[in-house]
C-alpha cells in the first residue's frame, strides 16, 4: 500500500484549534442546501388520549438511559483550551442526562501532552455514554486494533466513532484523500474492539448504498451526519490557499432528512441497527422530525458549542432545556408516549 502523508504533531494541534475557532466565529453554514427537515411536518393529533405527563422522552443508547435521544457530537480535544471546553460539555451532559462524543483523537496517538483534554470527559461524566473518535483514513493504516484500544481506554469510551470525511480530506491543506482499505479496517474494528463502532459522516451524509456496505461488514451504529448544518468544505475553504476551488464544494452533500429517510428504509431488510440523525440539528422540532423519519438517536455539535462559548454552561443548559420542552410537546401533540410511538407518527411532506 502506498504510504500516506500525515501532518506534524504541531500542525495537528493547530488545525484542531483553527477548526473550533472558525466554526464558532465564522458563518460556515451551508449556503444553498438545507437539512430538508423543514419540508416535513407532523400530522396534528387532536385526540391524543393522554396527558403531557404520560410522555416518556427517554431512550436507551449504548447501554445507558438518556433523558432525550440526543448526543453532543464529536467536536474537540487535543489542543490548549480544549480541556475546559470538554470538561464543561461533560458537566452539562452529566447533569442533563445526554450523551457526549469527543473530537478526533488522532492527536492523542501522536503525543500524550494533551491526553487530559480527552480523558477529562469520562472523569467528569461517569454515568453517560461517552464516544471516542478517529478518522477513517487513520484506521486504514493500522495492522491491528491496538491503536483503537488505546483511544477507547483513554476516555473509557462506550463506543468508538470512525468518521468518514473524504470531502474534508480532499480540501484540507494537510489532508490525505486516500480511502483505500477503510471498509476492511472498519470490519476489523467491528470484530475485535470490545465496544461498538459507530460509523459517521461529518456533514456530507451517508447514502443507503454506503450504509448497506457498512451493515454487511457488521456495523450496527450509523450516524448519517447529513448536509444542511456546518459545511466542513466551507471551514476548509477559509483555511485553504485555493479558496476558489474549495468553495465549489461548499454545498456538497446529502441533506439530513433525505439521508435519514433513505437509510432508515434499510431497517426493513435487516439486520437491526441503530440510526443516528445529525447534520444541522438545531431544535427540539429537528430532533422529533429525525426520530419520526426513522432515527433512533440524534446528535448536534455547532449550535451547542456556540451556546457554551457565548453563554457558558448555564446558557447551554437553557438551550438544551428548550429543545427538550419542544421535543416533549411534539410527542404530546402527536399522541406519542414513547420514542417508538414517535417513530410511527404520521408526517406530511411539503414542497418548500
Amino acid at each position: 500500500m502506498t504510504s500516506k502523508k500525515h501532518p506534524s504533531r504541531s500542525r495537528t494541534v493547530s488545525r484542531k484549534q483553527q477548526h473550533i475557532e472558525l466554526t464558532v466565529r465564522k458563518d460556515v453554514h451551508f449556503r444553498n442546501i438545507t437539512t430538508g427537515l423543514e419540508r416535513w411536518s407532523f400530522l396534528h393529533n387532536a385526540l391524543p388520549e393522554m396527558c403531557l405527563e404520560d410522555v416518556d422522552t427517554s431512550t436507551r443508547f449504548l447501554g445507558h438511559t438518556l433523558s432525550v435521544p440526543l448526543m453532543i457530537s464529536c467536536m474537540t480535544g487535543g489542543y490548549p483550551g480544549a480541556e475546559k471546553i470538554n470538561r464543561e460539555l461533560a458537566e452539562v451532559c452529566q447533569e442533563t442526562g445526554i450523551a457526549l462524543g469527543v473530537g478526533s483523537q488522532r492527536q492523542a496517538l501522536e503525543a500524550s501532552v494533551y491526553h487530559r483534554t480527552y480523558s477529562v470527559v469520562r472523569d467528569t461524566a461517569p454515568t453517560i455514554p461517552v464516544v471516542g473518535n478517529i478518522g477513517a483514513v487513520e484506521t486504514a493504516t493500522w495492522s491491528s486494533v491496538d491503536q483503537a484500544r488505546k483511544l477507547v481506554d483513554l476516555i473509557r469510551a462506550d463506543a468508538l466513532a470512525v468518521h468518514l470525511n473524504p470531502l474534508q480530506e480532499l480540501l484540507q491543506p494537510e489532508g490525505s484523500p486516500d480511502f483505500r482499505g477503510v471498509l476492511k479496517a472498519i470490519s476489523l474494528l467491528v470484530r475485535e474492539l470490545p465496544v461498538p463502532v459507530i460509523v459517521k459522516e461529518i456533514g456530507a451524509g451517508i447514502s443507503p448504498l454506503v450504509a448497506r456496505r457498512l451493515l454487511d461488514v457488521g456495523v450496527r451504529y450509523i450516524d448519517v451526519a447529513g448536509a444542511g448544518g456546518t459545511s466542513w468544505a466551507g471551514v476548509e475553504a477559509l483555511r485553504s490557499k485555493d479558496k476558489e476551488f474549495a468553495e465549489r464544494f461548499w454545498d456538497w452533500g446529502i441533506p439530513t432528512a433525505d439521508a435519514i429517510h433513505a437509510v432508515a428504509a434499510l431497517k426493513a431488510e435487516g439486520p437491526s441497527f441503530t440510526l443516528v440523525g445529525s447534520g444541522g440539528i438545531s431544535s427540539g422540532s429537528d430532533m422529533a422530525k429525525c426520530v419520526a423519519l426513522g432515527a433512533d438517536m440524534t446528535a448536534s455539535a455547532r449550535p451547542l458549542l456556540m451556546a457554551l462559548v457565548k453563554n457558558g454552561k448555564s446558557g447551554l443548559k437553557r438551550l438544551l432545556d428548550d429543545w427538550g420542552r419542544e421535543y416533549r410537546a411534539i410527542m404530546f401533540l402527536t399522541g406519542s408516549k414513547t420514542i417508538r410511538n414517535l417513530q410511527e407518527a404520521p408526517m406530511l411532506r411539503g414542497l418548500s
